[in-house]
């Protein structure tokens, strides 16, 4: 495994830090919360130098955050000294494009909207790989997981199924070019995300009624809770004392919740925010690759909440209801 050398990231350590007090803050996020009207909320975004949006409704919303994102992974990639750490957040495009194209092609319906083009393969080439079967030119836990999906939907006709395949190939792959790095904080992140992911199926799971059999199937490898502790934990109702001291005993805590009848909408949040918390870290190092990290995380963060505010706000949601889905910020 390459030990990461800090000092290769002197400068854009230096260029983080200036980028990252151009992310949106909280008090820019209450402005576009209380705004008045959609459009007001969405005329905040361009005081952070977004362009205007041609109209305020989701497809434009959609596009403009298509290319913030694809539009900071391109520029981050040219100047990183090791572009391998970026794929890391590239990898799950690659995945969603494959469970959004193989859907598609099930339904007889075009998939062009739902495709984003962040990932390692492009999504045409995607498409293309799947329709003939000739999957050699993609990366080889990408080529295994895809062919594998695509005759399980074809088997079975179970997307669920498929998508079972498809999450646990994109974790493994994550884990495997973060450890070819040999960043220990690209790790780390890794590791929570399963965490994260293995406690929301175990909340779903429960309140869905499915006991540990069904469970055992949709838990990750990889995280820092063993998937048999979950097991156990799950079917004794201690999920929450298993990730007490962690940074998901609050989420823990709202999924036992959620499991006495209360929403998920603040489960769901709090998984999120404890990956952030994870992230946070980052800020504190002066230069290396955790601030390079924690930014590019900051930033699909920052697009989740102006995804959720525009959409809350054109769909007619009071400000309150917003407030408590945004995930909590970075800056």
């Amino acid at each position: 495994m390459p030990k990461i050398k800090d000092t290769d990231y002197l400068f854009l350590s230096a260029r983080i830090k200036a980028m990252e007090r151009r992310l949106i803050s909280r008090e820019r996020l209450e402005r576009m919360l209380e705004a008045r009207t959609p459009e007001d909320a969405a005329k905040v975004l361009a005081e952070c130098g977004w362009p205007e949006l041609p109209r305020v409704d989701l497809e434009c919303v959609d596009r403009a955050l298509k290319q913030h994102r694809e539009a900071t992974l391109k520029d981050l990639t040219s100047c990183a000294p090791n572009p391998q750490i970026l794929e890391v957040f590239k990898v799950k495009y690659d995945y969603h494009n494959v469970k959004t194209l193989l859907k598609a092609a099930a339904m007889g319906v075009e998939p062009e909207r739902l495709l984003i083009s962040a990932g390692r393969v492009p999504a045409q080439a995607l498409a293309e790989a799947l329709r003939t079967g000739d999957m050699r030119g993609l990366p080889p836990v990408l080529r295994s997981a895809a062919a594998q999906a695509k005759e399980v939907l074809g088997g079975t006709g179970d997307p669920q199924q498929a998508d079972l395949v498809l999450d646990r190939a994109c974790y493994e792959d994550m884990a495997g070019i973060a450890v070819e790095t040999g960043s220990e904080f690209l790790m780390g992140y890794v590791r929570i995300s399963v965490d994260a992911a293995n406690l929301r199926s175990a909340v779903r799971t429960l309140r869905m009624g499915k006991g540990t059999d069904f469970l055992e199937k949709v838990l990750l490898p990889g995280g820092s809770v063993e998937t048999g502790r979950i097991l156990a934990a799950a079917a004794g109702g201690q999920l929450e004392e298993l990730y007490r001291a962690t940074l998901l005993q609050d989420a823990a805590a709202a999924g036992s919740a959620a499991l006495s009848g209360g929403r998920l909408t603040r489960f769901e949040k709090l998984c999120d925010d404890a990956v952030t918390a994870y992230l946070a870290g980052a800020k504190y190092v002066a230069f290396g690759e955790a601030p390079l990290i924690g930014y590019l995380a900051a930033r699909e963060t920052e697009l989740t909440n102006v995804r959720v505010i525009l959409s809350g706000r054109l769909a007619g949601l009071d400000a309150d209801t917003i407030r408590e889905r945004l995930r909590e910020s970075y800056v």
